[in-house]
């Protein structure tokens, strides 16, 4: 009789890296691949290049084309559900470069 391992040891085995979409180009990567736009419990919005800060997150391709595509189209205030002055927009391509 031929004994086959349990579903649940199959997909253990497995490791599926979760995947994210850009913000800007609306293409899913491995979460690995973007930068994370994140907005802290105080209100500050930062770029989170670790991936773990607290607060509400969006997910950013590596290039400043995405972002400034993201930024013109408000889509980053959308996701944030915060407003995102000039000034911050400017910061965060400075840090993206």
């Amino acid at each position: 009789m031929l004994h086959l391992p349990k579903k649940s040891l199959i997909n253990s085995m497995e490791k599926k890296e979760p995947m994210r979409r850009c913000l800007g180009c609306g293409e899913s990567f491995p979460k690995k691949q973007l930068v994370r736009i994140v907005l802290t419990p105080e209100g500050e919005v930062k770029m989170d290049l670790s991936g773990r800060l607290n607060g509400r997150g969006a997910y950013i391709c590596r290039n400043t084309e995405c972002l400034d595509k993201a930024i013109k189209r408000k889509l980053v205030n959308k996701a944030l559900k915060a407003p995102v002055s000039d000034e911050l927009a400017a910061e965060l391509k400075k840090e993206l470069m």
